[in-house]
């Protein structure tokens, strides 16, 4: 249903507590009702809008255009996820290896595909095709704080 990156950890779902973010983003993803009112496509720079929250999770929707990114980014101490309600995304992971090399690795991601993130995940988004993208995305402990990066060729992702 879902990847976990090799550099997250994902904990194990409980019902007690709360519902695993993927399981959170593709409910939301599903009921349209919540959200339609809320979309826009910027030409400037991508959309994004606060659909719910508490102090245990936030909800966003985020619109694409082509062409529309992020920078190199992690989340701070925020877990989550992130699901293609339409369209392509394409995520770019940087991180560093056991024995220091940095990898990229590049996820093309299509309608109903998610992502899970964790603390010291580094990625950007971006969208690459022709047509508009939306997306929704659940962020925990921490919100949706991002903290940049770049990417050294050598030793892989650097804080700004």
């Amino acid at each position: 249903m879902f990847a976990v990156p090799d550099n997250t950890v994902a904990l194990a779902e409980n019902p007690a507590v709360l519902r695993h973010p993927v399981r959170v983003a593709l409910e939301y993803a599903a009921d349209r009702e919540r959200w339609h009112g809320l979309l826009r496509y910027d030409p400037d720079e991508r959309f994004a809008a606060r659909i719910a929250g508490d102090a245990d999770e936030e909800v966003w929707l985020m619109g694409w255009l082509p062409g529309q990114q992020t920078d190199l980014h992690d989340h701070a101490q925020s877990t989550g996820a992130f699901t293609i309600v339409s369209g392509r995304l394409t995520e770019t992971v940087a991180r560093r290896a056991p024995d220091g090399r940095a990898v990229t690795e590049v996820h093309a991601l299509a309608t109903g595909q998610s992502r899970v993130f964790g603390p010291g995940y580094v990625h950007q988004v971006r969208n690459e095709g022709p047509d508009p993208a939306i997306s929704v995305h659940v962020y925990r402990a921490g919100g949706r704080a991002m903290w940049p990066y770049h990417l050294d060729p050598v030793s892989g992702p650097v804080r700004d």
